[in-house]
């Protein structure tokens, strides 16, 4: 059972994975400026990302009274077949619009609830199709809202709440009553737009949409999700803006477009936008968040850096065009794209205050950029890195690393140094190590079998970061696991996955080569890394340096045996901050909600689960009362219990808590 959930968790974060602008009228609200009174507007808190809460009425010397106000169950689950549960995650972080609590299911069911009480107040159901078999899971991280100051108020679908969903449809919903805005898509598809793929797929759920979308000005902004290592000539990673009022397409943004690209590029797709965006309004900027080009774990058909590809890119929401991008991988066959939302802050810098992006990364790194120009802020070094030997790769030769803040976790496992919890399951590990390459962070798959330390899952991975601005500390989850990843060649691939039909084989169809991609996992189930194998580290951002760096999560819900140990576990899922100093994080695989501290990292109050907490909270206040709020329904290939609650915590109501 611990050897499933464990490597359950790691295969699942390795897969994670001008008419813009109205010239009529006032100016729209979005979420960035209706986060108001302790609200939380957008999926990450503000439209930047900060997932940081003004509320105080919660602090660190009564969060121990914390309570459960309410709780609401989707009957999302209910009815499912076995092969649609085993594809099920429930990650959304629900926002406060419109005077409702709205959030979405793993099947991209929309449900608006009474803040106060948990009650339901409407719900939309798009009626996915069950026959997906999506490749990151049926997910659906949020949703977004938009409200046109040029209608009058009170008519229908003048606030807007927008869903994208496993099967790229872009719907537009009334933010009061859940109907579908008929101005909005066309008649034959009212109230809803195609956001698909540029290319035929190889089966339905090739390409989906997990996170939600962003709303600056009268445009609402899509990504994608696209399956690793099926074909070099995947899914285009384009990103599409479309007018929030009409549908119409305004703009596509695609990394991979041949003018932005070094000579020689083959016939290759991805690079697409799978975690959350941000959004500056005042600048007229989003903030997307690239990933690899395809396949992941060979280039030898994309020569050149694939410039816009692993990179922070600063796009003009009236224009698609770029204004800066900074590459954090160059020519990446790792899978090491950005995994997370970039989260806009201001932190104090040589004395005083700068606006910066702050991008979190499965490597272990905290990029910090200006963020009018894209240039790092403590500064960025080329670093020489081990070269490949497989026929046909020619990586970089350097790749860039922060002068700070420093690798936030280990990004190397030397020869003789692995772990086991019995002396002859650390042997077999270092014996194991011996026969690959193991040369430290950018290490390349070879076929000999490389170490990748961290794995494809992080460091970070979605769940991001959050920034206390009044303490100027980043808090933020990370994975310290190792993979081994196999380069095959295209003769063997086939007689491979015959032979070993419970390994993670992929064809990368176009290439040379396929890949194996296996857990460094001893012969008792554990991993092969020395433990914490999940950290919670605070940053304090003025000084660039580790606050603090605790073991994060027990190995409780992953053992027969209820034993608390505090190995640090993988989590997924990220954190808030509140304006008095808490932390609070589900994320663990022990289905808990925690409450630490801002500024020494210790736990200082948690709740227990009735499903995994495999989701980011949130908090808002209420008519008086703050509540915070998670979704606990885990996560089906981590292993964690499934569910369909949306958990909500407060203290005692005043008057009340005697007669209780």
């Amino acid at each position: 059972m611990r050897a499933f959930r464990i490597t359950g968790v790691c295969v699942l974060l390795c897969l994670l994975i001008a008419p813009a602008w109205a010239a009529e009228g006032a100016a729209d609200v979005t979420a960035a400026n209706v986060a108001a009174d302790g609200g939380w507007a957008s999926y990450g808190g503000d439209a930047g990302g900060q997932r940081y809460v003004a509320a105080d009425e919660i602090a660190p010397d009564n969060v121990s009274k914390l309570t459960l106000a309410w709780k609401f169950r989707t009957g999302a689950l209910e009815g499912k077949p076995e092969n649609v549960l085993a594809r099920t995650a429930f990650e959304v972080t629900p926002i406060l619009a419109a005077g409702s609590l709205i959030f979405c299911t793993p099947y991209n069911e929309v449900i608006a609830l009474d803040p106060a009480t948990g009650d339901e107040k409407w719900r939309f159901d798009p009626h996915l199709p069950l026959t997906l078999r999506p490749a990151n899971q049926y997910v659906c991280r949020g949703v977004a809202y938009w409200k046109d100051r040029s209608a009058p108020e009170g008519q229908a679908c003048s606030e807007r709440i927008f869903v994208a969903t496993n099967h790229s449809r872009l719907i537009a919903l009334d933010a009061h009553s859940g109907k579908v805005c008929n101005g909005f898509g066309s008649r034959i598809t009212p109230g809803m737009v195609d956001a698909g793929p540029d290319r035929l797929l190889i089966w339905p759920g090739e390409f989906q949409i997990t996170s939600p979308p962003v709303t600056v000005h009268n445009v609402v902004i899509v990504g994608s999700s696209i399956s690793d290592n099926a074909r070099t000539d995947a899914p285009s990673g384009v990103v599409r803006a479309f007018d929030a009022r009409s549908g119409e397409p305004i703009w596509t943004f695609d990394p991979l477009d041949p003018n932005n690209q070094e000579p020689g590029l083959a016939k290759v797709g991805a690079a697409n936008v799978w975690a959350p965006m941000s959004v500056d309004e005042e600048r007229g900027l989003v903030f997307l968040p690239t990933s690899s080009a395809s396949p992941d774990f060979y280039g030898g058909g994309r020569p050149g850096n694939n410039a816009l590809a692993d990179s922070v890119v600063a796009v003009d929401v009236e224009s698609g065009q770029v204004v800066w991008s900074f590459q954090t991988v160059h020519h990446d066959v790792w899978d090491y794209d950005l995994p997370a939302q970039p989260t806009l802050a201001t932190i104090m810098h040589d004395g005083k205050p700068e606006d910066v992006v702050i991008q979190a990364t499965k490597t272990g790194f905290l990029f910090v950029l200006d963020r009018d120009t894209g240039k790092p802020v403590f500064g960025v070094e080329e670093r020489k890195v081990p070269q490949s030997d497989v026929p046909g790769e020619k990586l970089s030769p350097t790749q860039p690393f922060p002068v700070k803040p420093p690798a936030l976790i280990p990004q190397k496992l030397k020869k003789g140094g692995s772990w086991g919890v019995l002396a002859f399951d650390q042997l077999s590990c270092n014996r194991r190590l011996q026969h690959y390459r193991s040369e430290g962070l950018f290490t390349p798959p070879s076929l000999q079998g490389t170490i990748l330390y961290p794995f494809n899952g992080g460091g970070a991975n979605w769940g991001g970061l959050a920034f206390d601005p009044k303490r100027d500390i980043a808090v933020v989850n990370m994975n310290s696991m190792a993979h081994v990843v196999t380069l095959i060649p295209r003769d063997k691939v086939k007689g491979e996955k015959e032979t070993h039909e419970g390994a993670e084989i992929s064809p990368q169809t176009g290439a040379p080569y396929g890949m194996r991609r296996d857990l460094f996992m001893s012969p008792l189930g554990l991993p092969c890394t020395p433990p914490p194998w999940g950290y919670l580290i605070g940053v304090n951002m003025e000084t660039g340096e580790i606050a603090w760096r605790k073991p994060f999560g027990t190995v409780r819900d992953m053992t027969p045996l209820a034993l608390p140990l505090e190995w640090g576990v993988p989590s997924f899922g990220g954190p808030l901050v509140t304006k008095t100093g808490l932390i609070f994080i589900g994320a663990t695989m022990d289905n808990y909600l925690r409450a630490y501290s801002t500024e020494t990292g210790d736990e200082i109050w948690k709740a227990r689960l009735p499903a995994g907490g495999q989701a980011t909270p949130m908090s808002y206040t209420w008519k008086g009362r703050q509540y915070v709020v998670i979704a606990a329904g885990g996560h089906a290939r981590a292993g964690t219990k499934l569910g369909d609650y949306i958990m909500a915590y407060a203290l005692p109501e005043k008057g009340k808590a005697d007669k209780d």
